[in-house]
């Protein structure tokens, strides 16, 4: 499990404490950004008091964005025995208790990846102004349109992908930075032929804490699904070959 943390000092014990309760074991590993307000300093305490070999901290030297933050992860993860890897947000808008389900869609329900959704039967928003609602659904409208893709939520962060996804795609590759990283991973693994299977969740505005979400971001995205599908003629995604099913 990957969670990029940038001042979450106010959620991040009470996200780890969750994860560790869930029936479920995980392993959680938070990528932080230097952030100013001591987020790294509880994670470490909570590391040498209760969950240590369970819970593990990569400090980075600055806010260098959401995207190269999982890219840090997922080459972590790589570099160990774990075959499902996760990322989900720290501010409590994606519930730990879903975990399981994402899981099991990749486990023994068939998928490669598995996606936490907001836009699908069952699924919803909670406590979003209905201006960010139409931006956020209308992004993802927008994004089906241009890339043909069959993701109803392309933006959605709260995600499990199999190992073999990580170990065919080319990391080095996904040039978004910022919330475009969400799409631009969804896209590349869906052109190399892997499955994607949407779950529903209910997705809740953060309650601490102060969002990183902005109308700038919706617009760089949106511009970058542009120039990511007609860079997709010309670039192959894949490092190696995709396993046969």
């Amino acid at each position: 499990m990957l969670i990029p943390t940038y001042n979450e000092r106010e959620n991040i014990a009470a996200m780890v404490e969750k994860v560790f309760s869930l029936p479920r074991a995980f392993d959680l590993l938070i990528i932080d950004d230097n952030s100013p307000d001591g987020t790294a300093a509880v994670v470490k305490q909570l590391m040498s008091e209760k969950y240590a070999g369970r819970l593990f901290l990569e400090e980075r030297q600055g806010k260098l964005g959401l995207g190269t933050a999982y890219i840090h992860g997922f080459k972590w993860a790589l570099q160990r025995s774990y075959q499902y890897i996760f990322e989900m947000d720290a501010d409590f808008s994606h519930n730990p208790d879903d975990l399981p389900r994402l899981y099991d869609a990749c486990a023994s329900g068939g998928a490669d990846i598995s996606i936490g959704s907001r836009y699908v039967k069952g699924g919803s928003v909670v406590n979003w102004p209905f201006d960010r609602i139409l931006l956020s659904r209308c992004a993802s409208v927008y994004v089906r349109m241009v890339t043909w893709m069959p993701v109803h939520d392309t933006t959605a962060g709260f995600v499990c992908y199999t190992r073999k996804v990580l170990e065919t795609l080319n990391l080095n590759k996904i040039r978004s930075v910022g919330y475009g990283f969400q799409i631009e991973m969804k896209f590349a693994a869906w052109r190399l032929g892997f499955k994607l299977a949407e779950v529903p969740i209910a997705f809740t505005d953060r309650i601490h804490g102060v969002s990183k979400m902005s109308t700038g971001i919706f617009k760089e995205a949106a511009l970058g699904v542009l120039k990511m599908k007609w860079q997709s003629f010309f670039k192959n995604y894949a490092k190696t070959l995709p396993p046969a099913t």
